[in-house]
C-alpha cells in the first residue's frame, strides 16, 4: 500500500498517525510525507531555528522510513491568506507524482486555520476520476488542535481504529525529535498525553494502544 500523510506542520504527522505510519512501513508499504508549511528567515525566524527544523525533518524521515518527502514550505499560520487554487495545484502535483492509495489528512474541524485549509485542498485531490490511485481517505486527530474545536458539528467522531501496540514506543521515540514542540503535562502535546490518548483509543477498540481516524471515503 502507498500511504500519503499530509501534515500542515512538521509534527502533525507523528502526533496524529505516527504509529499507523510505522505499522504501514513494517507491513511493507511505501510512505509519502507532504509537509505543507515551513519556517524561513524571510518570515522572521532565526537561522539556527530554521536549520534545526530541517535537521528534525531529516531525522523524522529516517526514524519513520518515509520513501518520499514533499516539502512545500508555504508560510506557516498564513495559509488562509493564499489563493486556494494555488495550494490545490501544488497538492495535485504531489498526488500525481506519488499516486497514493491511502491518504491521511488533518481533521476539518481542527481549531488551527492551517489545518482547515489543508483539509479542503487535499479533499480536492481525492476525486477518483482525476486521482484514480486513491482508495481510502481518513482524517487523523491532532492533540491541541482536534480536541480544541468548539462547534459541536465539528467534533471528531472516530470510526476507524488502527492497533499500534507494537509501534507506540517507536512513535514516542520519534516524537522526541520534536523536542521544542513538546511540553510537560497537562500541556496537550506531551508524551504523557500521547500515551494516554493511545490507551483510550485502544480501550475503545480492544487494543493496548491505538490511533483513531474518521474514515471519510473508501472504495474497494
Amino acid at each position: 500500500m502507498k500511504t500519503l500523510v499530509i501534515a500542515p506542520h512538521p509534527d502533525d504527522e507523528l502526533l496524529g498517525c505516527g504509529g499507523t505510519l510505522l505499522r504501514r512501513k513494517a507491513e511493507g508499504g511505501r510512505l509519502g510525507w507532504l509537509i505543507v508549511t515551513g519556517i524561513t528567515e524571510a518570515q522572521g525566524w532565526d537561522t539556527e531555528r530554521v536549520q534545526s527544523r530541517n535537521r528534525e525533518i531529516d531525522a523524522v524521515q529516517a526514524a519513520v522510513g518515509f520513501d518520499e518527502v514533499f516539502n512545500l514550505r508555504l508560510p506557516t499560520t498564513r495559509l488562509d491568506e493564499l489563493p486556494a487554487g494555488e495550494i490545490v495545484e501544488q497538492f495535485s502535483r504531489v498526488f500525481r507524482q506519488f499516486a497514493p492509495e491511502e491518504v491521511l489528512l488533518p481533521h476539518r474541524g481542527d481549531v488551527h486555520s492551517d489545518h482547515r485549509v489543508v483539509f479542503d485542498a487535499a479533499a480536492s485531490c481525492t476525486k477518483w476520476f482525476r486521482y484514480p490511485s486513491v482508495r481510502r481517505v481518513m482524517a487523523y486527530e491532532t492533540l491541541s488542535e482536534t480536541d480544541f474545536a468548539l462547534p459541536p458539528q465539528d467534533a471528531f467522531v472516530p470510526n476507524f481504529f488502527v492497533d499500534i501496540s507494537a509501534q507506540i514506543e517507536s512513535k514516542i521515540a520519534a516524537l522526541r525529535i520534536y523536542e521544542s514542540e513538546l511540553g510537560k503535562p497537562p500541556f496537550p502535546r506531551s508524551l504523557e498525553a500521547v500515551r494516554a490518548l493511545a490507551a483510550v483509543r485502544g480501550a475503545a477498540s480492544g487494543f493496548l494502544a491505538a490511533e483513531a481516524f474518521q474514515l471519510l471515503r473508501e472504495r474497494t
